[in-house]
């Protein structure tokens, strides 16, 4: 689309989604201008586990060679009892070809860096401590008004601004918000043995509790919780409270619990989530990531969702010659993929709560694995 260069665009939230469609709409030619709240551009959280089809999203993207090299990169998920013993291994099928693993992790951190870095070097300009207020569509375009005074004239707006988006509420303010699963999730990064080659589920026990390498020296250890929504507690009761919760997990597991320890940083979180019904966009503006389909990381997609959604907003841009029609390509696309990963995650979390037989519960993972490993 000759017309990409004479574009700008506004983008609200500077996560991986929002990141991810700054770089994405300047290599179509667009200019950006992407604002996020936190003065100090921060990220929060330990490492995140990856699927094949989020390592190709990062191919497409660019990034997938940083990722390679500073994080973990592997194929297959080992299913184990509670005690570590062995049951089987779930395939991650390959999705581009034989230089895309299945599956792998990283720390959160460190692909912030890697994003924020090809962010600022794409030229998108990046403003912090901002947030927008008001959003006005027209024929030609839509007015933007921030929290600092001033306002942007744009010819569209892309809330990526997460599972609590306040461009959700100006879009949709009848829109539902997240709703608690049943489960939390405790998150810990940890050394990791050389018995840890791949990224693990042990299932049958109490708790569903997974390992996922995010270096090689590193990985991060997941447990899910059911039960009532967790009141916040001190972060130095955090990791007593885990050590309580693994008691009776053996292999590596019993490892790892007794190597918890005052100064291990954990972290506490609800799972929440739900699926916008379609439209996403409203005039000019449009919703994409968490903010548009937050999702549990039981299919480790959220990451990989909100990467794609990126890609295919540029492709449409560049595919159609205006805001509204590359909009409805969008959403033809994303609408039903972005579904199936949240329903599946949240059957997936009911499984565990209900304590299915592990076969029923990485089936499910499985059969999500191969669909999502189909083009986009």
């Amino acid at each position: 689309m000759n017309t990409s260069s004479k574009r700008r665009a506004l983008i609200v939230g500077g996560g991986i989604a929002g990141m991810s469609t700054a770089i994405t709409l300047r290599k179509i030619g667009m200019a950006v201008d992407l604002i996020d709240l936190d003065p100090q551009w921060r990220v929060y959280g330990a490492g995140i586990s990856i699927t094949g089809p989020t390592l190709r999203a990062f191919g497409a993207l660019g990034i997938l060679d940083a990722v390679r090299r500073e994080g973990f990169t592997g194929d297959g998920i080992q299913v184990c009892d509670a005690q570590g013993a062995p049951s089987h291994v779930v395939p991650t099928p390959i999705v581009a070809d034989d230089d895309v693993p299945g599956s792998g992790g990283i720390m959160r951190p460190v692909l912030h860096r890697i994003l924020s870095e090809k962010t600022l070097a794409s030229g998108a300009q990046v403003r912090l401590g901002l947030t927008v207020d008001r959003l006005d569509s027209d024929v030609d375009g839509i007015t933007a008004c921030l929290s600092d005074g001033t306002s942007g004239r744009y010819d569209m707006a892309v809330g990526a601004d997460g599972v609590f988006s306040k461009v959700r509420r100006l879009l949709f303010p009848e829109a539902p918000g997240p709703v608690y699963t049943g489960q939390c999730v405790w998150r810990v990064t940890v050394p990791r043995p050389p018995e840890v080659e791949r990224r693990m589920f042990f299932l049958g026990g109490p708790l569903k509790v997974g390992l996922t390498p995010v270096s090689r020296d590193e990985m991060y250890m997941f447990v899910l919780e059911t039960g009532p929504k967790r009141p916040p507690m001190p972060d130095d009761q955090l990791p007593g409270e885990l050590q309580r919760l693994l008691a009776g997990y053996g292999g590596v597991l019993r490892n790892v619990r007794e190597g918890l320890n005052p100064s291990s940083h954990v972290v506490l979180r609800p799972l929440e989530g739900f699926l916008l019904p379609r439209p996403w966009e409203r005039g000019r503006a449009i919703l994409i990531g968490d903010a548009a389909h937050p999702t549990t990381p039981h299919l480790a997609s959220g990451a990989g969702m909100a990467v794609e959604d990126a890609l295919v907003l540029g492709e449409e841009l560049a595919r159609n010659g205006s805001v509204e029609a590359a909009f409805e390509g969008f959403m033809n696309r994303r609408y039903e993929r972005c579904r199936l990963v949240v329903e599946n995650s949240l059957e997936i979390g009911r499984r565990e709560q209900s304590r299915a037989p592990m076969h029923e519960q990485a089936e499910l993972v499985e059969r999500s694995l191969r669909i999502l490993a189909e083009p986009i």
